[in-house]
């Protein structure tokens, strides 16, 4: 029975890969958040390191480890290099606010996991950064698209109930946590 589980799974792996243009769009992120859909995706670049991730991490209700892994690299610290696995929650809310916005565009990642020696360096430079960010539990992202105003991307966000959403308007970007429900910024 582990066999077949294990085929089952590396099967639906290799029509993830082939077929991501199959993916559902969903019409509404609290149902993404159930468990709506067969598969979740994850599009994101970053300017500071030059590299992109695009990889489905969730299908038919189990995430994929190794994809898990790739976007936690993704968003490490890349002042130290440190990795520190990213919660899925997080992951979920990113994943249904872009599908809500209805872009194809990547996410341009300004900040993922942050060491607390980074985190208190930034905050050492502004007044902005929490001392106990989520950013330190792996738990938050700071995001911008190009094409969608901090408004439209703090709305969707927002729409998923399932965090914490900050408005920065003034550098352009939406930050997206797991923690409690609560909005904050202009």
């Amino acid at each position: 029975m582990t066999t077949l589980s294990m085929t089952r799974r590396g099967l639906l792996r290799a029509f993830a890969a082939t077929a991501v243009v199959a993916a559902p769009t969903y019409s509404n992120a609290f149902g993404f958040l159930r468990g709506a859909g067969d598969i979740r995706r994850l599009k994101m670049y970053s300017g500071r390191t030059g590299e992109s991730v695009d990889t489905i991490y969730w299908i038919e209700g189990d995430y994929i480890d190794e994809a898990i892994q790739q976007i936690s690299y993704f968003m490490r610290d890349w002042r130290t290099d440190e990795v520190k696995r990213i919660d899925t929650r997080t992951i979920d809310i990113m994943a249904a606010a872009h599908n809500i916005l209805d872009v194809s565009e990547p996410y341009m990642l300004l900040s993922g996991y942050r060491t607390p020696a980074t985190n208190a360096m930034l905050r050492r430079r502004s007044s902005g950064v929490a001392r106990n960010s989520l950013h330190m539990q792996a738990q938050a992202a700071d995001l911008r698209l190009a094409s969608r105003s901090v408004r439209q991307m703090a709305n969707a966000a927002s729409s998923c109930n399932a965090g914490g959403v900050g408005k920065y308007s003034g550098s352009d970007f939406v930050h997206m946590d797991c923690g409690p429900v609560r909005n904050w910024g202009a």
